[in-house]
């Protein structure tokens, strides 16, 4: 999951935030997107938000059990941009 972490994160840094969309990143709501892995041991997702227009802070990293992101999760992202920003 990590490595598939750094080659998201290296793919946004090479293309730019603008250019690179599903099936790696998505947007989740209220300024909150997630970068989408997939690997052997499951589903991870990493919601992060911008607080520049080349800065992507992340709020939240955790795997994934079901078919939809926990509203936990994004509760807890939401909280976390707060503060960040």
């Amino acid at each position: 999951m990590r490595a598939k972490f750094v080659w998201i994160a290296e793919l946004i840094e090479a293309k730019g935030l603008p250019n690179v969309r599903e099936p790696y990143v998505k947007p989740l709501e209220r300024g909150l997107w997630e970068i989408r892995m997939k690997g052997r041991d499951g589903i991870a997702r990493a919601i992060y938000v911008t607080a520049r227009s080349e800065r992507v802070i992340v709020v939240r990293v955790f795997r994934k059990k079901s078919q939809r992101t926990p509203r936990s999760e994004i509760r807890l992202a939401l909280e976390r941009a707060a503060e960040a920003k």
